[in-house]
């Protein structure tokens, strides 16, 4: 299947649906798989790092009313202005984020270890010039969301990986940070999320990223060059 990366799905593939969310792949085809995410809080619908789609509204009607549009990745902006104009709702953003408003144009709201007044705790993965990375963690039951760091499309994984380090940090990987979670389920930005026995998933990604690091980097060697 063809099209352009920045046009509007007809349809979508529904992805992660559990008791308080849902995510779905607007263009299932495509390479990179980037996967979004809608959680409800008190009948409240937080979108995340949404690429739109035809019949997106509808989906999060099933959860709620709109209440935000939450951008955790410096380069995850995708559709977020336009859904949340169209929600009439603004786009939040971490604080330790800067520069990323030039690429939104859409009301800005902030929010630091708290997403509003939801209880989802935020938590900076990365905090540099190149990357800018906050991870959400839902005590409720669990459920961390990882735009970035960690994946599950093909390139993220190496041989029977259920859950990857980004190739980018496959030397350094987020241990401090990621290690410190033991959930039920991870959603993350690109691929569908790993919805059982989670935490064995990510303590694996984790500890093992170095030494699988050269299988990965091979696979994209691979990838790239001419046949």
């Amino acid at each position: 299947m063809s099209f352009r990366i920045d046009e509007r799905a007809t349809d979508f593939e529904e992805i992660d649906r559990y008791d308080h969310g849902v995510g779905w792949i607007a263009h299932p085809d495509e390479e990179m798989q980037r996967a979004s995410h809608a959680i409800e809080v008190d009948g409240d619908v937080w979108v995340i790092d949404p690429v739109d789609a035809e019949g997106l509204d509808e989906l999060f009607a099933e959860f709620g009313d709109v209440a935000g549009v939450v951008v955790l990745l410096d380069r995850h902006t995708r559709d977020a202005a336009t859904i949340a104009n169209r929600h009439n709702v603004p786009v939040y953003l971490h604080d330790s984020f800067s520069g990323v408003t030039d690429d939104l144009e859409a009301a800005v709201a902030r929010f630091g270890d708290r997403l509003s007044d939801t209880g989802i705790e935020a938590y900076p993965v990365v905090d540099n010039r190149f990357w800018q990375e906050v991870a959400l963690y839902d005590p409720r039951d669990d459920t961390l969301v990882v735009p970035e760091s960690v994946g599950t499309s093909d390139y993220f994984r190496a041989g029977n990986e259920r859950l990857g380090v980004h190739p980018m940090r496959r030397l350094v990987p987020p241990r401090e940070t990621l290690g410190a979670f033991d959930p039920d389920r991870v959603l993350v930005g690109h691929g569908e999320g790993v919805l059982s026995n989670a935490d064995v998933a990510l303590e694996d990604a984790l500890e093992n990223s170095r030494r699988r690091a050269p299988g990965v980097f091979a696979g994209m060697v691979r990838e790239f060059l001419p046949v």
